[in-house]
């Protein structure tokens, strides 16, 4: 169990001090509630799941990234700003590739269940 201590700390500090991260998890949830209701298959499961686990990763790696460069300047400094901004568009990239995915996935069956398609 002792293996498990500092990734549970980690994922702590991200509910802490990322409100975003938390916001992606209940997101999450609520994309994993909602592909239970659609009873997706297999393939489409896999490409929800890894929507998913991309876009909390990268969430993650961008705090990190955040935080090593708070921890070695407290002064404005261009490069440090680089470093944020492109760990930061990282999420967006992943956040858009989510978002392609669950509309390629939900609209049809959404269309479907209201009698449009």
């Amino acid at each position: 169990m002792e293996r498990f201590k500092y990734p549970l700390e980690g994922f702590r500090r991200l509910l802490n001090k990322d409100i975003h991260f938390l916001l992606h998890v209940i997101t999450s949830i609520i994309v994993l509630i909602i592909s239970v209701i659609f009873k997706l298959n297999s393939v489409e499961w896999l490409l929800i799941i890894s929507a998913i686990f991309l876009v909390l990763i990268t969430e993650a790696l961008n705090t990190a990234i955040e935080e090593v460069v708070d921890l070695t300047t407290n002064e404005y400094q261009l490069h440090a700003k680089y470093a944020k901004d492109v760990a930061s568009f990282a999420v967006l990239l992943s956040s858009l590739y989510a978002m392609i995915i669950g509309v390629i996935i939900f609209l049809p069956k959404i269309l479907k269940l209201l009698g449009v398609f």
